[in-house]
Protein backbone atom coordinates (compact mmCIF):
# COMPACT_ATOMS: atom_id res chain seq x y z
CA UNK A 1 0.00 0.00 0.00
CA UNK A 2 1.63 3.39 -1.36
CA UNK A 3 1.48 6.20 1.59
CA UNK A 4 0.43 9.72 0.71
CA UNK A 5 2.71 12.33 0.02
CA UNK A 6 4.31 14.41 2.85
CA UNK A 7 5.43 18.33 2.68
CA UNK A 8 9.44 18.73 2.79
CA UNK A 9 8.82 20.39 6.03
CA UNK A 10 7.49 17.05 7.54
CA UNK A 11 10.52 15.13 6.02
CA UNK A 12 12.94 17.90 7.74
CA UNK A 13 11.63 17.71 10.85
CA UNK A 14 10.73 14.13 10.95
CA UNK A 15 14.53 13.69 10.08
CA UNK A 16 15.57 16.39 13.30
CA UNK A 17 13.28 13.97 15.50
CA UNK A 18 14.54 11.05 14.45
CA UNK A 19 11.16 9.32 12.85
CA UNK A 20 11.85 6.29 11.22
CA UNK A 21 12.16 5.07 7.69
CA UNK A 22 11.09 7.67 4.63
CA UNK A 23 8.19 6.64 4.54
CA UNK A 24 5.15 9.28 5.54
CA UNK A 25 3.42 6.57 7.68
CA UNK A 26 4.46 4.15 9.56
CA UNK A 27 3.38 2.37 12.53
CA UNK A 28 5.24 3.20 16.14
CA UNK A 29 6.74 0.03 17.54
CA UNK A 30 5.94 0.94 21.41
CA UNK A 31 3.15 3.11 21.20
CA UNK A 32 -0.27 1.41 22.96
CA UNK A 33 -2.66 1.57 20.90
CA UNK A 34 -6.40 0.61 21.88
CA UNK A 35 -8.37 -2.16 19.85
CA UNK A 36 -9.90 -1.56 16.45
CA UNK A 37 -13.14 -3.19 17.10
CA UNK A 38 -14.67 -5.16 14.45
CA UNK A 39 -18.99 -5.79 14.06
CA UNK A 40 -19.98 -8.70 16.30
CA UNK A 41 -22.84 -10.28 16.10
CA UNK A 42 -25.59 -8.83 18.53
CA UNK A 43 -26.79 -10.64 21.73
CA UNK A 44 -29.90 -12.29 21.71
CA UNK A 45 -32.86 -10.25 22.28
CA UNK A 46 -34.57 -11.02 25.50
CA UNK A 47 -38.00 -10.07 27.06
CA UNK A 48 -36.11 -11.37 30.53
CA UNK A 49 -33.23 -8.58 30.00
CA UNK A 50 -32.38 -6.82 33.00
CA UNK A 51 -32.61 -3.13 32.88
CA UNK A 52 -28.35 -3.05 33.00
CA UNK A 53 -27.96 -5.07 30.36
CA UNK A 54 -30.48 -2.91 27.96
CA UNK A 55 -28.26 0.23 28.71
CA UNK A 56 -24.34 -1.71 28.07
CA UNK A 57 -23.00 -0.27 25.40
CA UNK A 58 -21.24 -3.57 22.91
CA UNK A 59 -18.49 -3.88 20.92
CA UNK A 60 -20.91 -4.19 17.52
CA UNK A 61 -22.93 -1.14 18.97
CA UNK A 62 -19.65 1.22 19.00
CA UNK A 63 -18.91 -0.01 15.82
CA UNK A 64 -21.89 0.95 14.56
CA UNK A 65 -21.29 4.55 16.25
CA UNK A 66 -18.30 5.53 14.06
CA UNK A 67 -18.00 8.26 11.77
CA UNK A 68 -16.69 7.47 8.28
CA UNK A 69 -14.85 10.00 5.44
CA UNK A 70 -18.17 9.94 3.79
CA UNK A 71 -19.10 12.16 7.04
CA UNK A 72 -16.50 14.41 6.47
CA UNK A 73 -16.10 14.91 2.72
CA UNK A 74 -13.25 15.12 0.77
CA UNK A 75 -10.32 14.73 0.64
CA UNK A 76 -11.08 12.58 4.13
CA UNK A 77 -10.21 8.73 3.08
CA UNK A 78 -9.58 5.63 5.21
CA UNK A 79 -5.99 5.70 6.88
CA UNK A 80 -3.26 4.49 5.13
CA UNK A 81 -1.11 3.53 8.73
CA UNK A 82 -0.53 5.98 11.72
CA UNK A 83 1.41 8.98 11.14
CA UNK A 84 4.92 9.17 11.51
CA UNK A 85 4.77 12.48 14.16
CA UNK A 86 3.30 10.34 16.60
CA UNK A 87 6.55 8.54 17.25
CA UNK A 88 8.91 11.20 16.03
CA UNK A 89 7.55 14.05 18.05
CA UNK A 90 4.51 13.16 20.41
CA UNK A 91 7.20 10.13 21.97
CA UNK A 92 8.99 13.13 24.30
CA UNK A 93 9.36 13.84 27.86
CA UNK A 94 9.15 16.94 30.43
CA UNK A 95 9.39 17.39 34.36
CA UNK A 96 6.36 18.60 34.57
CA UNK A 97 3.51 15.68 35.67
CA UNK A 98 0.72 16.94 34.23
CA UNK A 99 2.07 17.63 31.09
CA UNK A 100 3.79 14.09 30.83
CA UNK A 101 0.49 12.78 31.33
CA UNK A 102 -0.73 15.02 28.33
CA UNK A 103 2.10 13.90 26.03
CA UNK A 104 1.54 10.55 26.77
CA UNK A 105 -2.07 10.45 26.11
CA UNK A 106 -1.48 12.50 22.66
CA UNK A 107 0.98 9.85 22.07
CA UNK A 108 -0.88 6.94 22.56
CA UNK A 109 -4.24 8.69 21.58
CA UNK A 110 -6.16 7.63 25.03
CA UNK A 111 -7.15 9.97 26.89
CA UNK A 112 -9.64 8.03 29.39
CA UNK A 113 -7.17 4.76 29.79
CA UNK A 114 -6.77 1.62 28.38
CA UNK A 115 -9.39 0.20 30.67
CA UNK A 116 -12.34 2.04 29.30
CA UNK A 117 -13.86 -1.35 27.19
CA UNK A 118 -15.55 -1.98 24.86
CA UNK A 119 -13.99 0.75 22.51
CA UNK A 120 -14.07 1.05 18.13
CA UNK A 121 -11.21 3.30 16.71
CA UNK A 122 -11.29 4.45 12.72
CA UNK A 123 -8.77 6.60 11.32
CA UNK A 124 -8.99 8.97 8.56
CA UNK A 125 -6.30 10.67 6.20
CA UNK A 126 -6.77 14.35 4.61
CA UNK A 127 -5.16 13.92 1.20
CA UNK A 128 -4.77 17.30 0.72
CA UNK A 129 -3.23 18.70 4.30
CA UNK A 130 -1.49 15.49 5.19
CA UNK A 131 -2.95 15.38 8.30
CA UNK A 132 -4.67 12.41 10.36
CA UNK A 133 -8.00 12.41 12.28
CA UNK A 134 -8.76 9.44 14.95
CA UNK A 135 -12.32 8.98 16.21
CA UNK A 136 -13.29 6.54 19.00
CA UNK A 137 -16.22 5.68 21.32
CA UNK A 138 -16.18 3.55 24.13
CA UNK A 139 -17.79 2.81 27.26
CA UNK A 140 -16.82 4.82 30.33
CA UNK A 141 -19.24 5.72 33.42
CA UNK A 142 -20.07 9.15 33.66
CA UNK A 143 -17.91 10.43 36.59
CA UNK A 144 -15.26 9.55 35.11
CA UNK A 145 -15.28 10.97 32.10
CA UNK A 146 -16.28 14.09 33.44
CA UNK A 147 -12.86 13.66 35.36
CA UNK A 148 -11.03 13.34 32.31
CA UNK A 149 -12.84 16.32 31.05
CA UNK A 150 -12.29 18.33 34.42
CA UNK A 151 -8.14 17.68 34.01
CA UNK A 152 -8.54 18.63 30.40
CA UNK A 153 -9.91 21.86 31.21
CA UNK A 154 -7.24 22.23 33.34
CA UNK A 155 -4.25 21.96 31.08
CA UNK A 156 -3.77 25.07 29.42
CA UNK A 157 -3.70 26.41 33.25
CA UNK A 158 -0.71 24.18 34.02
CA UNK A 159 0.94 23.11 30.62
CA UNK A 160 0.14 26.73 28.62
CA UNK A 161 3.97 26.63 27.57
CA UNK A 162 6.78 24.14 28.33
CA UNK A 163 9.64 22.54 27.36
CA UNK A 164 9.30 18.57 26.07
CA UNK A 165 12.49 16.08 24.82
CA UNK A 166 12.21 13.67 22.38
CA UNK A 167 13.93 10.52 22.53
CA UNK A 168 16.17 11.73 19.93
CA UNK A 169 17.18 14.44 22.21
CA UNK A 170 15.57 17.29 20.14
CA UNK A 171 13.80 20.11 21.87
CA UNK A 172 10.77 21.51 21.62
CA UNK A 173 8.28 23.82 22.38
CA UNK A 174 4.75 22.94 23.21
CA UNK A 175 1.85 25.24 23.70
CA UNK A 176 -1.69 24.17 25.00
CA UNK A 177 -4.80 26.28 24.96
CA UNK A 178 -7.91 25.81 24.97
CA UNK A 179 -10.18 24.66 21.88
CA UNK A 180 -13.43 25.95 21.13
CA UNK A 181 -16.28 22.85 20.37
CA UNK A 182 -19.57 23.00 19.08
CA UNK A 183 -22.45 22.28 21.89
CA UNK A 184 -22.63 18.61 21.12
CA UNK A 185 -22.91 16.08 23.80
CA UNK A 186 -23.69 16.73 27.68
CA UNK A 187 -20.21 17.63 28.62
CA UNK A 188 -16.78 18.26 26.47
CA UNK A 189 -13.64 19.79 26.47
CA UNK A 190 -10.98 20.63 23.74
CA UNK A 191 -7.60 21.62 23.31
CA UNK A 192 -5.12 23.12 20.55
CA UNK A 193 -1.26 21.72 21.39
CA UNK A 194 1.30 23.28 19.69
CA UNK A 195 4.84 21.36 19.31
CA UNK A 196 7.41 23.46 17.64
CA UNK A 197 10.99 22.17 16.66
CA UNK A 198 13.52 24.38 14.54
CA UNK A 199 14.68 22.70 10.99
CA UNK A 200 18.70 22.69 10.25
CA UNK A 201 18.32 26.12 8.58
CA UNK A 202 17.08 27.13 11.82
CA UNK A 203 13.43 27.77 10.98
CA UNK A 204 10.18 26.89 13.38
CA UNK A 205 8.41 23.34 12.02
CA UNK A 206 5.31 22.97 13.89
CA UNK A 207 3.32 19.91 14.62
CA UNK A 208 -0.63 21.32 15.26
CA UNK A 209 -2.64 18.63 16.92
CA UNK A 210 -6.66 19.18 18.17
CA UNK A 211 -7.94 16.64 20.66
CA UNK A 212 -11.58 16.57 21.86
CA UNK A 213 -13.84 14.23 24.44
CA UNK A 214 -17.45 14.30 25.20
CA UNK A 215 -19.29 12.44 27.27
CA UNK A 216 -22.23 11.06 25.16
CA UNK A 217 -25.10 10.12 27.89
CA UNK A 218 -23.56 6.74 29.55
CA UNK A 219 -20.45 6.77 26.55
CA UNK A 220 -17.81 8.77 25.74
CA UNK A 221 -16.07 9.73 22.44
CA UNK A 222 -12.76 11.17 21.47
CA UNK A 223 -11.40 12.70 18.28
CA UNK A 224 -7.24 13.65 17.42
CA UNK A 225 -6.94 15.68 14.28
CA UNK A 226 -3.35 16.58 13.77
CA UNK A 227 -0.53 17.26 10.99
CA UNK A 228 2.45 19.42 10.13
CA UNK A 229 0.41 21.65 7.24
CA UNK A 230 -3.29 22.88 7.88
CA UNK A 231 -5.30 21.13 10.27
CA UNK A 232 -9.34 21.61 9.56
CA UNK A 233 -10.96 22.38 12.63
CA UNK A 234 -14.48 21.83 10.78
CA UNK A 235 -13.65 17.96 10.39
CA UNK A 236 -12.64 17.92 14.19
CA UNK A 237 -16.28 19.89 14.50
CA UNK A 238 -17.98 17.53 12.49
CA UNK A 239 -16.75 14.48 13.79
CA UNK A 240 -18.00 15.31 17.39
CA UNK A 241 -21.36 16.36 16.20
CA UNK A 242 -22.08 13.59 13.51
CA UNK A 243 -20.39 11.00 15.80
CA UNK A 244 -22.54 12.37 19.12
CA UNK A 245 -25.65 12.12 16.74
CA UNK A 246 -25.04 8.78 15.47
CA UNK A 247 -23.65 7.36 18.81
CA UNK A 248 -27.17 8.60 20.36
CA UNK A 249 -29.56 6.71 17.67
CA UNK A 250 -27.75 3.45 17.95
CA UNK A 251 -27.87 3.90 21.57
CA UNK A 252 -31.68 4.34 21.41
CA UNK A 253 -31.94 1.45 18.86
CA UNK A 254 -29.96 -1.29 20.84
CA UNK A 255 -32.67 -0.27 24.01
CA UNK A 256 -35.53 -0.08 21.35
CA UNK A 257 -34.23 -4.13 20.41
CA UNK A 258 -33.61 -5.78 23.48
Amino acid sequence: MTPSRVPAAVFVLAALLGATGCSALSTPPTAPKPPITGPTSAAPTSSKASPAASTTLTAAMAQAALITDADLGEPWTPTQGTATWHDGVLKARTELPDCQRLLDALYADDLFGADAQPRAVVGLDDTWNEAQLRYQVLARPPAQTDKTLAWLSGLPRKCGQFAATTTTGAVLGVQVSEAELPETGDARQGLRVLLTGQSPDGEPVTLTLETAAARVGEDAIMVSNGGFGDVQTDATWTALEVGAQRLTEVRRQGRVQV
